[in-house]
């Protein structure tokens, strides 16, 4: 887009009766830049609004003179309203374009803002997701390692209760075997005080001593286990 593609547009609108304006050229040309459309604009309604020169006269010279000064005093009185009021659309647009060069530099660092957090944003979200699975994983470690823990107690409380429920039994078995030695003895005691009773001491004797054997056999068969 350059001056000519502003002028043309600016001069079909004003030939239609439209008003000229930023907006009305844009929408004829379809788009492009405001602070462009405004620097050219510009340009064409100083270029179209210049006074004209007055025209020459076929008079005396003197006259011609004295009319020249006159026509040309007329001109700068009749034009210093207009060239005053261009001025001022002069300084009007200059402030409007910077005023859009302004806001189009804050819309552009804007935009480079936006796109900066979102690019935080979405690493943000990346580093929450990895997050949330390391959390999972260790979730899942400290269940299984709980697992371990809970089947070990368990594994070692069967494991004291086998050892004591051993014990026990030794100790029942001690009991008995220090009961048949007592009893033994007993045995053998009376057969010397009674000879009578030695056949059935002696059976008797050996019935205690097989079963002492047979309790020694199962503390021996316990202690293997």
């Amino acid at each position: 887009m350059n001056f000519d593609d502003v002028a043309a547009a600016a001069g079909k609108l004003q030939d239609g009766g439209m008003p000229v304006t930023i907006d009305t050229v844009r929408d004829a040309l379809g788009g492009g830049s405001a602070s462009a459309i405004s620097r050219h604009l510009a340009d064409w309604r100083a270029a179209k609004d210049k006074p004209a020169e007055p025209p020459r006269a076929e008079l005396p010279q003197n006259l011609v003179a004295d009319l020249a000064r006159w026509a040309q005093q007329f001109a700068e009185e009749a034009g210093s309203g207009t060239r005053a009021e261009l001025a001022r659309h002069e300084e009007e647009l200059e402030s409007l374009r910077e005023a859009g060069d302004a806001l189009e530099a804050e819309r552009n660092a804007l935009q480079a803002q936006r796109d900066e957090l979102a690019t935080a944003r979405d690493d943000a979200l990346a580093t929450l997701a990895e997050r949330d699975e390391e959390i999972e994983r260790l979730n899942a470690e400290l269940r299984n390692a709980r697992q371990v823990a809970m089947e070990a107690l368990v594994g070692k409380a069967k494991d004291q209760l086998a050892i004591e429920g051993k014990d026990a039994q030794l100790a029942e078995l001690r009991a008995q075997i220090e009961k048949n030695v007592t009893q033994t003895a007993a045995l053998s005691d009376a057969r010397l005080a009674a000879e009578m009773e030695l056949v059935g001491a002696k059976t008797a004797r050996d019935s205690l001593e097989a079963e002492n054997k047979d309790l020694r056999a199962q503390i021996a068969a316990l202690r293997k286990r």
